[in-house]
């Protein structure tokens, strides 16, 4: 009886904790069909292509069945992956029952994950699991030997070649290079960890990407896939306030140094969660810093087209309204020269002009008053710089009136003096 449990607990830890169902034969059919139905109307959309004029293509690593077929060219090939997928699976002896525990899970998640994508995959059944197999074991493998240096080879395609992780983050932040976050999460339940991983597939992901995502960000565990992950991680700590001004008005804000001659400060913030989280208080804008890095642009305007689907259940495009703000901000190079020199952005002095075409281009895209991160904080500046206005304009109203005040008083003093002089002179 005590070897029936253990066998059991074994069972269940090698899986940890996902439950088999036996399902009646005379049931199969039927269960399937309502199954399939309820992933038709409650699984959402969350992996697009992103509109030909700001595409930008995989040219390290291609993931999921967007780009499976333009493999020429990538610094990561086929054969790579390929390697790093039998890496992972043998770490224990029988591959092959390991292999089909695997491509059962995947067969029972087929069409969920196909429902993922905004557009038919035309791959067979077999071919599609076949490359979430590869593409998720290929993404485990890589983040445990990014967190255990022990794990790497010594002839190893990617750890060995400088420069190679920075841009394998850019292409795997890339909207339409992803494959669902559960399927990875799934397979990262049955596949042999080494006996030295304590941490969970998304501890091991905001690990991996830690050195592209700006600022400090939230422990995160459940994401549609790895871009939307690192949307929750950065999402800002207070929620959006209701505007005190005309819901409808355009938000507008002058740039950085126009609103230094207006009175106003800028100072880095650095106890904030995430660089989104700006405020405004007193006159002082309160910035967490940007590092900018040549991912940088990648990875804001990959978040922006995931928040134009309005993927998940926030309305509030964060991403979206911190390139416009920053849009704002930013209207020359001295406007990144002034932030620069507050520590809000970080980048080389001799790159200005980069910095800025960046921050331009991101700032070109709409965004709708609802979605407005921003917009209280928009109301408060303007209510500052227009109640510092009436007070100027109050002191040049009154001033005059003070002038001719001090004058007469000066004149009638000016005349008593002159007055007592000539008494005195006259009596002395």
């Amino acid at each position: 009886m005590e070897s029936t449990i253990r066998s059991e607990e074994e069972g269940q830890s090698q899986t940890r904790d996902h439950i088999s169902v036996e399902i009646a034969p005379e049931n199969v059919e039927l269960v399937s069909r309502i199954k399939e139905t309820m992933e038709n109307i409650a699984v959402s959309v969350c992996i697009f292509r992103v509109p030909s004029g700001k595409k930008i293509t995989p040219d390290y690593v291609a993931v999921g069945p967007l780009h499976h077929n333009n493999v020429a060219d990538r610094k990561v090939s086929e054969d790579d992956k390929w390697r790093y997928c039998y890496a992972l699976l043998n770490r224990k002896p029988s591959l092959e029952a390991i292999i089909d525990t695997c491509v059962k899970a995947l067969k029972e998640m087929e069409h969920k994950a196909r429902k993922c994508y905004n557009e038919v995959i035309t791959l067979s059944s077999d071919q599609f699991v076949q490359l979430m197999l590869i593409d998720s074991c290929f993404i485990i493998e890589l983040f445990l030997k990014y967190a255990y240096k022990s794990l790497r080879s010594r002839r190893d395609p990617i750890f060995n070649r400088p420069g190679m992780l920075m841009e394998l983050r850019c292409n795997m932040v890339l909207l339409e290079n992803q494959i669902p976050f559960f399927v990875v999460q799934r397979l990262f339940q049955l596949v042999p960890l080494p006996i030295q991983c304590t941490e969970s597939l998304s501890e091991l992901a905001t690990r991996f990407f830690k050195n592209i995502i700006p600022g400090n960000y939230h422990r995160q565990q459940e994401a549609y896939h790895l871009l939307d992950l690192i949307r929750h991680c950065i999402l800002p700590t207070h929620p959006k306030l209701e505007a005190k001004g005309d819901k409808t008005q355009d938000h507008y804000m002058d740039c950085a140094k126009k609103l230094k001659g207006a009175g106003i400060k800028f100072c880095r913030a650095t106890a904030e969660h995430s660089f989104l989280d700006i405020k405004f208080s007193n006159g002082v804008f309160k910035m967490p810093p940007l590092l900018v890095h040549h991912c940088t642009e990648i990875l804001l305007r990959n978040l922006m087209e995931l928040e134009q689907r309005h993927v998940g259940d926030d309305p509030v495009q964060h991403v979206t309204s911190y390139a416009y703000l920053m849009g704002c901000l930013v209207n020359s190079e001295k406007d990144v020269k002034l932030l620069r020199r507050k520590r809000i952005l970080l980048h080389d002095e001799d790159k200005d002009k980069e910095v800025f075409q960046v921050l331009k281009e991101l700032y070109k895209q709409e965004i709708e008053v609802k979605d407005f991160y921003y917009k209280r904080l928009l109301d408060e500046v303007s209510e500052f710089i227009n109640r510092k206005s009436r007070k100027q304009k109050y002191h040049l109203k009154t001033s005059p009136v003070i002038v001719v005040a001090l004058l007469a008083l000066l004149l009638t003093f000016v005349g008593a003096f002159f007055s007592i002089l000539t008494f005195i002179r006259h009596h002395i």
